[in-house]
């Protein structure tokens, strides 16, 4: 009789480390026997540098690399085009040629800033793309590389993320809260929150059949269930808010995103379709109400 052998993990070298998808991704992983995750900053891992993405690669010999790593500052990038396009363009296809010399496959995170947020009704993955400023286009010519050098990628495009970390929309709203006697948020703006940990869930969920032999390489969109406006969101931040703490705000003002004075457009519906995901992996959205009550959970039980 032969002895059963549990199978050897997943090996997932996540590279941005820091990032919020990638604090989720790799808690989630290493809370699953079939992950061994491999979190890598820059210093671990310059993207930027074909050397020391060898010398990673190289060392750790991963089964799969997923890229989080990017510049995601959008008004930001406008002033600092070198460094939007050295992290979101020309890293990417550095990565993608050392992973397709290796037959390494390659998780790579994208926007749904590459839209100009036209179409309200949404997204999908075979719209045609027209990004509204630098960052959006430093994206799409990073997509365009991945697919240029490594065939066997996932392009997840994603929207709205949220955590309690780093510098996302619920912490900054939370800090105006508390700050702040009324907020003004635009209610002329659509999309999807979306959590850092339902990302890593899916992320997780598509390694899982890609490794098993699925052979469903390409672009998907993924975003929380529901559409709702900025403003919704923030009404959702502040009255989940209150459970815990009083806040200063006491009024809540829905305004035109023009009001807020951005420096670059954002898209006026960011709603991404997730059909795709479902239909090839059947992994369904998630309620972001339902993320956001648990991400405010955990702020208030770090605090």
């Amino acid at each position: 009789m032969t002895e059963w052998t549990q199978p050897a993990p997943i090996k997932v070298l996540v590279t941005g480390c820091h990032g919020q998808v990638a604090h989720e991704l790799v808690a989630l992983g290493r809370l699953d026997s079939h992950f061994e995750m491999i979190p890598l900053d820059v210093n671990a891992m310059d993207v930027c540098s074909p050397d020391s993405i060898s010398a990673a690669l190289d060392t750790y010999l991963p089964d799969f690399v997923v890229n989080t790593a990017a510049f995601n500052k959008v008004d930001a990038a406008e002033h600092e085009h070198e460094k939007s396009f050295a992290l979101n363009r020309n890293a990417v296809g550095e990565l993608a040629k050392a992973c397709g010399a290796l037959s390494i496959p390659v998780v790579h995170l994208s926007t749904d800033h590459l839209f100009d947020g036209h179409y309200a009704s949404g997204y999908s993955e075979e719209d045609e793309v027209s990004p509204l400023g630098v960052f959006g286009e430093s994206k799409r010519q990073g997509e365009e590389l991945l697919r240029q050098y490594q065939p066997r990628h996932i392009i997840l495009r994603v929207s709205w993320i949220f955590s309690a970390r780093g510098d996302n929309y619920l912490l900054r709203m939370l800090h105006k809260a508390r700050t702040d006697c009324a907020i003004e948020a635009a209610d002329d703006r659509r999309g999807c929150p979306t959590s850092a940990a339902d990302v890593g869930r899916v992320i997780l969920a598509m390694i899982k059949q890609l490794h098993s032999g699925a052979d469903s390489w390409g672009t998907y969109h993924y975003c929380g269930a529901e559409v709702t406006t900025r403003y919704r969101f923030t009404e959702a931040i502040l009255a989940g808010a209150r459970q815990y703490e009083a806040l200063k705000t006491e009024e809540l003002v829905p305004v035109p995103s023009k009001a807020l004075h951005v420096e670059v457009e954002r898209p006026a519906s960011s709603v991404l379709k997730c059909k795709k995901l479902l239909s090839t992996f059947g992994i369904r959205q998630r309620p972001w109400r339902n993320e956001l009550a648990a991400v405010l959970r955990e702020i208030y039980r770090k605090e």
